[in-house]
């Protein structure tokens, strides 16, 4: 992480006011009301558990130290957030005094986060088994109910990346790791929420999905918010741009966090209980706060911003982001009296197995018909190909309304990868990949072989190095600077080795379906979740440098991009047919548990989805070959056409010369 020789760049100058009172305000306010929440509504959940009593150290413990780690969690994302983008580094690429400030208050966040975590294994360990506290602390026992219960397993996972967090903090110096601490921080959200309560019964694709947009939102905002409050009682520089740039980022969160909070809301209650139950009361008092922090925020922007813009100084701006905070801290405190709150009894039916498992139920066999038509819209994937193609459209208009040219084949190949994935996670497709082998496999070979070949056909990055505006000689790197950044980084220069993409391309296959890893994942959405966005990536960091129109980091020549296509080819055949031959059925017990009638032998249906891998791999194979003659025969014109505005531009000089040197071997021979 640091391998250039720089100096640890100074921080700034010890101010006499700080963030840390308005922080610790903040925690004990959210701990106070979740604490309170939870003795008015939270001792009937293990009731209705069938759970004893776990006494009050456990049953008010949890609760606490979930808000401490949330607390902690949102300070290391918000300030890695300020060091990365908010914030620019010096010229040379080294943290500037206000960033390296930030990644220090984040290292110091990320080991109370890792504490917290490790307190919260064991409360809720205690709380799932419903037991006291001191019961627990048995290491013997403590690795039982671990290895027995899945949020334990999360707040562990937590625990390792809070840790690294914490580390990588003390050693980072330059800018680029900080911002690979910032996506590492993001990713440490995602383990407790995708094992809680949304993970479980009916709908639980919808909960989960949600859940995860709300708490990234939210841990966005509310860390932002912190670190912009503590930049701007320090005094530090840029806080008129950090201010401006955060502004635009808390919009977008606020508008996630709504879409999202209501989704997860319908999920789990009727319309009819808001009023009439605990539950309810909650959803409402999160609604009002929520609609509270869009006003301090619109505030915010059209006078705090403002003023800093105007250079009036950002008194306003700090009092009206301390109330805000102090409000995005009562909202936590609810959220965590509302995840320690049973939903009404009568908001949901009974569960079938199938809506247990994979979180929804199946009408029928996957006809044709169904595989499209039969939608459910998958709130992580389908968003993203439909976010993807309304920016890429954006681009394409940017360049329009200056004068500039975007070729139609590259915006058709575009958004019909971004059609592509909706279809493989959306459609019918989608809906019964998780519950058939065949389909599944139908749905691996969209996202992997399929959308990959036509998103690098339409060259994203040099639209979007086009289409945005470049920061200037002394300006703060902006998007644009960003992305360049990420394009020759060494993460992508490493990804797109031909070794190593060919390995990942090739090597996932044979790893996860023949490893065991495919039959632990069935039972669990996040992995789900987890294998499209494998399938994607690692699809496309193996056909840029092959066909991608963007520069990639290691330039291949033609014989090389060839010879990385055929080279894959046997390989994955090869894979297909195992699939037709083998004798033992890949993830049996999970298929056996779903029971359903219109598939009778899980084995045919494997053999099946053997041959649709087998099969499949014919069809990219066609579009890559056709791609890379027709950028062959652009690259012979392009050539073609500098060679002779070469030859016009200096009169043929080449052809002069050769002539005069043909001339003069005559001369000689004749003297001869």
């Amino acid at each position: 992480m640091t391998s250039e020789q720089v100096s640890k760049p100074e921080a700034p100058a010890r101010r006499r006011t700080s963030v840390l009172p308005l922080l610790a305000v903040g925690v004990v306010l959210a701990a106070v009301i979740a604490v309170g929440l939870v003795a008015l509504t939270g001792g009937a959940g293990y009731v209705i558990a069938g759970l004893p009593d776990p006494g009050l150290v456990t049953r008010y413990g949890v609760t606490v130290v979930r808000v401490l780690a949330e607390a902690a969690s949102v300070v290391c994302v918000g300030s890695l957030l300020l060091a990365a983008f908010l914030v620019p580094p010096q010229q040379n690429g080294t943290l500037a005094p206000e960033g390296y400030a930030a990644v220090r208050a984040a290292g110091i966040a990320a080991w109370g986060w890792f504490a917290a975590s490790i307190l919260s294994v064991a409360f809720t360990a205690a709380d799932s088994a419903g037991k006291p506290f001191a019961e627990v602390l048995s290491p013997q026992t403590l690795l039982d109910l671990i290895d027995a219960i899945e949020q334990p397993k999360a707040w562990l996972w937590t625990a390792l990346i809070a840790v690294l967090l914490a580390l990588g903090c003390r050693l980072v110096l330059s800018w680029g790791w900080t911002a690979v601490l910032f996506f590492v921080a993001v990713a440490g959200l995602v383990p407790v929420a995708v094992t809680g309560h949304s993970a479980s019964g009916g709908s639980h694709d919808m909960a989960t999905n949600s859940l995860l947009y709300h708490l990234v939102a939210a841990a966005l905002w509310v860390g932002g918010l912190l670190a912009l409050l503590a930049l701007g009682w320090r005094r530090g520089k840029h806080l008129s741009l950090a201010a401006q740039r955060f502004s635009r980022l808390a919009l977008v969160c606020w508008i996630v966090m709504a879409v999202s909070g209501v989704i997860n809301a319908l999920v789990r209650i009727n319309l009819g209980d808001l009023f009439t139950t605990d539950y309810g009361l909650l959803v409402v008092a999160k609604v009002v706060a929520l609609l509270l922090l869009g006003v301090f925020g619109h505030q915010q922007r059209q006078r705090g911003v403002a003023n800093l813009v105007d250079g009036k100084g950002g008194s306003q701006l700090l009092r009206l982001a301390a109330v805000e905070l102090l409000i995005m801290f009562v909202t936590i405190g609810i959220a965590s009296g509302l995840a320690r709150t049973s939903p009404p009894a009568d908001a949901v039916t009974q569960p079938s197995t199938v809506e247990l498992l994979i979180g929804y139920n199946l009408d029928g066999s996957p006809t044709f018909g169904r595989l499209f038509t039969d939608w459910r819209f998958d709130l992580v994937y389908g968003t993203v190909a439909i976010v993807l193609a309304v920016v890429y459209l954006a681009g394409v208009r940017r360049l329009r309304l200056r004068g500039d040219q975007w070729p139609v084949g590259r915006t058709v190949a575009w958004l019909a990868g971004c059609l592509v994935i909706l279809l493989a996670t959306s459609s019918g497709i989608g809906r019964y990949a998780p519950a058939m082998f065949s389909v599944h496999m139908g749905n691996h070979m969209l996202l992997s072989m399929v959308a990959p070949v036509l998103l690098v056909l339409g060259g994203p990055v040099t639209l979007a190095l086009r289409a945005l505006p470049p920061a200037g000689r002394d300006a703060a790197p902006g998007p644009r600077e960003w992305l360049l950044a990420a394009v020759h980084s060494p993460v992508s220069r490493f990804l797109t080795n031909p070794i190593v993409a060919l390995l990942l391309f090739v090597g996932s296959f044979y790893a996860l379906y023949f490893s065991g890893l495919f039959d632990s994942a069935l039972d669990y959405h996040w992995a789900h979740l987890a294998m499209n966005a494998h399938f994607l990536l690692v699809g496309y960091v193996f056909y840029w440098p092959v066909i991608g129109v963007d520069p990639a980091p290691r330039r291949l020549p033609p014989i090389g991009r060839l010879g990385m296509m055929f080279g894959a080819m046997p390989f994955h055949a090869f894979f297909g047919v195992i699939l037709m031959n083998m004798q033992t059925v890949i993830g049996r017990e999970f298929y056996t548990s779903l029971r359903l009638p219109w598939v009778g032998d899980l084995l045919s249906d494997q053999r099946l989805g053997g041959g649709i891998a087998w099969a499949s791999g014919e069809v990219p194979v066609l579009l890559v070959l056709i791609a890379l003659l027709v950028q062959w025969a652009r690259a012979d014109e392009r050539e073609a056409k500098r060679r002779d505005r070469r030859e016009a531009s200096t009169g043929d000089e080449e052809l002069t010369a050769y002539n005069a040197m043909l001339k003069n071997l005559a001369q000689g021979k004749r003297s001869e």
